[in-house]
């Protein structure tokens, strides 16, 4: 999703989730408060979890809503709407036995709610950038090229508290993926209701999960959570509210902090080194990766395979991660994060790992960029740069700026724009270079994989490579089940990828914070969502 142990979970190495515990109070209320007050650096996209791709959106509609299962400490799964489920011998059939429970509004969440859900996402009318994620489904590609009516959609209701899902192949790590937002119900009233009005404020939704959002016109940088009544397991939530601000300034959040005003803040470079030593600092390794992409249907000159090599040569990464950033970022060893998957006991990042496309060495850069121009018949290149309006997003691309700028007669425009902006004119087309982020969904490396081929929707630099599609199809298709091949399949995709510089990883995050210690339970997961507040209290 668009943004440390390891343990083993389902065969697949993974982060463990970081549980943060203490005691806590708003101390500017004194006494007993179950208010918490946090902070987002960007502002909210949209609600709409059918349309939903960053992870700001993520972390809301996972606090508001829940699906059939719900992540859990230690990146484990624990039971949602759905109480319990089993899986066929062959492992494409999954059962799930739904519980009784409710909207906000007080209707019953059935399973006719998840087939809806399930149908409005992969419905092209409604162009979801998620819709590729239920390609395991049966018919989904169909369903989602027109090719088949929404009723095909491997997916059916057994009355109202049972639901059967038909995979194409087996998929072990589907149990990770019910738990993510894409897959959660949405109430086809609220929907029809609201019309395209739908998630784009507070009040055109309801609500089936810990709580609900109020104060949110679309636009605002703050919001509320509040305790959902209706909510099937409300005895366990603690909280009674949460207070979200945006602030997108280090420093004012930072003196936020300071001054009792919000529970918790992520912290720059700077700032870590001042208080690095604190009892309320953590810092959390992420299964997440920042990278460039490259425009190529907007500017044919990044088919050629030497000025991208120029490109990725041009950037020190380890600088990036280690001086500019300081946060616990770290160089990337390619374009799947370290230490989340393993195979016979090596990480893929390793196994994959390809000099080619995280090395810096600016003279190979320069002797790339100067065969590049003659190829192309160019003297001089303008390329505007894309990217966020955070502090952490602006100094990323004043370093890859000047970085790519020693480069003789390339000229490079930043351009830092609201989350929201960004991520629109990244979908459209509009860009040069961007840097954007993914982090994973579920702990297994075709999540990021997935995303670069041909007619996926989050390839937004169109990429295209026959051998890489194959690769992809194989893993997912006639290798599924062979656990070595399949490994294989992954790992020479991401070479292509790195060896052909498809795109430039620039680091893999890791984030700094401070959170106050009278705050506890509060869960934090290296994947998408990133963290919970389901069983977080304060005193």
């Amino acid at each position: 999703m668009k943004l440390s142990s390891v343990a083993k979970l389902g065969g697949v190495a993974v982060f463990a989730a970081l549980i943060l515990a203490g005691c806590g109070s708003n101390s500017s209320q004194g006494g007993s408060s179950k208010t918490l007050n946090w902070t987002e650096s960007a502002n909210l996209p949209t609600m709409d979890l059918s349309k939903a791709t960053d992870i700001v959106s993520g972390r809301m509609t996972n606090s508001t809503g829940e699906g059939l299962l719900r992540l859990a400490a230690n990146n484990k799964v624990v039971p949602g709407v759905a109480k319990s489920y089993k899986v066929s011998k062959d492992g494409k059939t999954w059962t799930f036995n739904l519980r009784k429970s409710n909207w906000s509004n007080g209707k019953p969440v059935t399973a006719k709610d998840f087939v809806y859900s399930w149908q409005r996402t992969v419905n092209p009318k409604t162009a979801s950038q998620y819709a590729y994620i239920f390609g395991n489904i049966v018919n989904a590609n169909n369903v989602n090229t027109g090719k088949l009516p929404l009723s095909k959609l491997g997916v059916e209701a057994k009355g109202d508290y049972k639901l059967v899902v038909h995979l194409i192949k087996p998929q072990s790590f589907f149990k990770y993926m019910v738990a993510q937002t894409y897959y959660f119900p949405e109430n086809k009233a609220a929907v029809q209701k609201n019309g395209s009005k739908y998630g784009t404020t507070s009040k055109a939704l309801v609500y089936n999960g810990p709580f609900k959002m109020t104060n949110w016109n679309g636009t605002n940088d703050s919001w509320k959570l509040v305790k959902n009544n209706q909510y099937w397991n409300k005895n366990k939530v603690k909280l009674d509210a949460v207070n979200v601000q945006v602030i997108k300034d280090p420093s004012t959040a930072l003196n936020s902090y300071q001054s009792n005003k919000i529970d918790f803040t992520t912290l720059n470079g700077t700032q870590v080194k001042q208080y690095k030593n604190n009892k309320e600092y953590h810092v959390n390794k992420e299964a997440s990766t920042f990278y460039l992409e490259m425009n190529r249907k907007k500017d044919p000159i990044f088919k050629n395979a030497n000025i991208r090599k120029a490109l990725s040569y041009a950037i020190d990464r380890k600088q990036m991660a280690d001086k500019v950033l300081a946060d616990g970022s770290t160089a990337p060893k390619g374009y799947v994060p370290a230490n989340m998957s393993k195979h016979n006991g090596k990480d893929f990042a390793d196994a994959a790992y390809s000099k080619n496309g995280v090395s810096y060495n600016l003279a190979q850069a320069k002797k790339y960029w100067a065969k590049g121009l003659k190829e192309t018949g160019k003297k001089s290149v303008t390329w505007n740069l894309l990217s966020d309006d955070t502090d952490g997003a602006k100094k990323s691309t004043e370093f890859v700026q000047s970085q790519l700028e020693k480069l003789p007669g390339l000229k490079i425009n930043n351009q830092n724009l609201p989350f929201k902006t960004r991520l629109s004119r990244s979908t459209d087309g509009n860009f040069d270079l961007v840097i954007t982020a993914w982090i994973a969904d579920y702990p297994d490396p075709s999540n990021f994989l997935d995303l670069m081929t041909s007619t996926n929707s989050q390839n937004n630099g169109k990429f295209k490579n026959a051998e890489y599609d194959k690769l992809v199809k194989d893993y997912g298709g006639k290798d599924a089940n062979n656990e070595t091949a399949r490994w294989n399949d992954m790992v020479k995709a991401e070479k292509i990828l790195m060896d052909q510089n498809a795109i430039i990883p620039l680091y893999q995050t890791g984030k700094s914070g401070l959170l106050k210690s009278r705050v506890s339970g509060f869960e934090y997961f290296p994947t998408s969502p990133e963290y919970g507040f389901e069983n977080a209290s304060v005193k």
